[in-house]
């Protein structure tokens, strides 16, 4: 008898989020839409008038902030009931109106930064002292004002706004060519059985024991590539000139600079993260020539470098015993966290079991007014009490944000995003390797670590190279042909694997399925982002009570100031290159603990 799914309905409800926290009932969700519909009116009443007083400027930006409140509220919603059972109609429809309703939205108030830009800083600083109230305001204010000199008249914004769905293109034929049109071939797995790779079996195939069949799916995934590799370099090249018209129509010197300047990151930033780990990459070629000796190969080939180095390690941990190892785990982080975690671990916050429709994956969401929300689909295993621990730390940055800051200012960038919920990761693998006697355990967490490093950091950063690399290309006029794009790709893995590794030639294809590289300058943030969560982790358990209290204050801070000022408060100064190196001396750290335990 197959054993299915229970479906939504059958669970026990204390595994189940409390939705109704947002909305008690979906007549309260319909008047929070229909009140959205009729404020949208008063927006346009501000349309050409909002720059003119103190008093309107206030007025609009209370009634706008009002309102993309209570859209955030209902998009939630919405989104919640939908990921509980997507087999649901009635909460597709909700979703769908949401969805539909915060574009209308932006398009209403689509009138403000340019009326605002009208301003000079002088005028910003006469309304504040005229409307006190403003003062709220001033940081909004000042992230636009910064950028002035980076938008065009009101014509040329509606011109650039219309060419969006054209510049848009490029990775949407990617997305369908990746995701849709790709067929790849069919391969034996470890048990004979003939099976097709596809995306989502890919990894777990890498991850085989079995190193013909982690050869097979690494021969099988590039050869359809490499079939259509003239049609994903033109996709990716159009797709980097689009990024460099934009920053040249806002008179932007780079597309980097460009792309940077969104989050008022500085470029040295960047350049550092490059720079400090390609000066740092020993570590790696030491971990690289470990994986080569625990796997007692001769030659270290590229579809070897997701194989597992220690076997599998059998903890069951239920549920409950998982938050009682994350509150042990996470003990550094004071009493008022943990206070804060087991309330969110027994109030509500988080959906636990997979059900029947139930969307896959996990994640962490929630809206201002209400605590924040948890995805999860748990078994009780060692990945997922990880998991839990990572979705943990976003919640609980989302729940101090909330609690002391004003809506204005409550939802962090994602530049300091991953910061939370890596830290969380880091001290949780900290107290499960103090308090095991067990070597084949020891193993076990210590690869676990120095995996996610390599896939985090050193790996991000070789993408972040490659993009910076490309789009130099592009601004110099020199064309991403399929050659160009394979030979650069080639050398950048050559320089962060080292001499230790056999570059199979179909790892020149690797950039071809890569979507982060339609994304304009984001893989960096996973890199800077894991870098300061070492770092800040490794300062709490160091330096105590001093150190916590800032980064309680940085949880704190939302959006307040720009993400780099706020991490610099923090303890971490992401423009210098000191807090990349201290991480990649934790890795140091772990790649020699390995050697000492194999």
């Amino acid at each position: 008898m197959v054993k299915e799914l229970p479906l939504r309905n059958e669970l026990d409800e204390r595994f189940k989020w409390d939705v109704q926290a947002i909305y008690q009932t979906e007549q309260g969700w319909e008047d929070d839409f229909q009140q959205v519909e009729s404020q949208l009116q008063q927006v346009t009443d501000f349309q050409g008038k909002l720059a003119e007083s103190a008093d309107n400027l206030l007025a609009g930006l209370e009634l706008i902030m009002e309102i993309q409140q209570v859209v955030s509220r209902l998009y939630v919603y919405a989104h919640l009931r939908k990921d509980e059972n997507t087999l649901e109609q009635k909460y597709q429809a909700i979703y769908d109106r949401a969805q539909q309703l915060s574009n209308q939205v932006s398009s209403v108030t689509s009138f403000m930064v340019p009326e605002i830009l009208t301003l000079t800083d002088e005028k910003v600083n006469d309304y504040i002292k005229t409307n006190q109230r403003l003062e709220l305001y001033r940081h909004l204010l000042a992230n636009i004002l910064r950028q002035k000199d980076h938008y065009l008249s009101a014509e040329e914004e509606r011109i650039l706004a219309m060419v969006g769905d054209v510049t848009q293109g490029p990775a949407n034929i990617f997305s369908m060519l990746n995701n849709a049109d790709l067929v790849f071939p069919t391969i034996k797995d470890g048990s004979g059985e003939e099976i097709r790779v596809t995306h989502g079996r890919y990894i777990n195939l890498m991850q085989s024991n079995e190193r013909r069949v982690r050869k097979d799916a690494f021969q099988a995934l590039y050869s359809k590539y490499n079939d259509y590799i003239n049609t994903f370099a033109t996709t990716l090249s159009t797709n980097i000139k689009s990024h460099v018209f934009y920053a040249r129509a806002r008179n932007y010197d780079s597309a980097l600079e460009a792309a940077l300047d969104d989050d008022n990151i500085p470029l040295q930033v960047y350049n550092n993260l490059i720079s400090t780990v390609k000066d740092n990459l020993d570590p790696m070629y030491r971990y690289i020539a470990l994986r080569k000796k625990i796997l007692g190969l001769d030659q270290l080939r590229m579809y070897d470098i997701y194989a597992p180095l220690v076997k599998e390690i059998e903890m069951k941990i239920p549920f409950n015993e998982a938050k009682e190892i994350i509150c042990k785990g996470l003990k550094p982080l004071g009493d008022e966290y943990i206070s804060n975690l087991k309330e969110g671990f027994d109030s509500g916050w988080i959906d636990v079991y997979e059900n029947k429709g139930k969307r896959s994956g996990a994640y962490s969401s929630g809206c201002y007014g209400v605590h924040p929300y948890v995805l999860l689909n748990y078994t009780d295993n060692l990945d997922n009490l990880f998991t839990l621990a990572h979705e943990m730390g976003h919640a609980l940055h989302t729940f101090y944000a909330n609690n002391n800051q004003p809506f204005v200012y409550s939802n962090y960038k994602i530049f300091v995003a991953e910061v939370a919920s890596t830290l969380n990761e880091t001290l949780l693998n900290n107290y499960l390797l103090e308090n095991t006697d067990d070597k084949a355990k020891q193993r076990y967490l210590i690869n676990h670590y120095l995996e996610q490093f390599r896939g985090t950091v050193f790996r991000q950063t070789m993408f972040a190279e490659f993009e910076k690399i490309i789009h130099e290309e592009v601004e110099k006029g020199i064309p991403l042909t399929p050659e160009n794009l394979k030979e650069k790709y080639r050398q950048l893995n050559q320089i962060y694997y080292g001499p230790d590794i056999v570059l199979d030639q179909q790892i020149e294809l690797e950039w071809a399925r890569i979507p982060h590289f339609y994304y304009n300058f984001y893989v960096y943030k996973y890199a800077t982002g894991f870098s300061a969560a070492t770092a800040l982790a490794n300062k709490i358990m160091e330096d105590g009570t001093e150190s916590l209290t800032k980064y309680l204050d940085f949880l704190k801070s939302g959006d307040k100031d720009y993400p780099i000022n706020l991490l610099k408060k923090a303890g971490v100064d992401m423009t210098d290159p000191t807090p990349i190196e201290e991480a990649i001396g934790t890795f140091r750290e772990y790649v020699d603990r390995l050697e000492e335990l194999s």
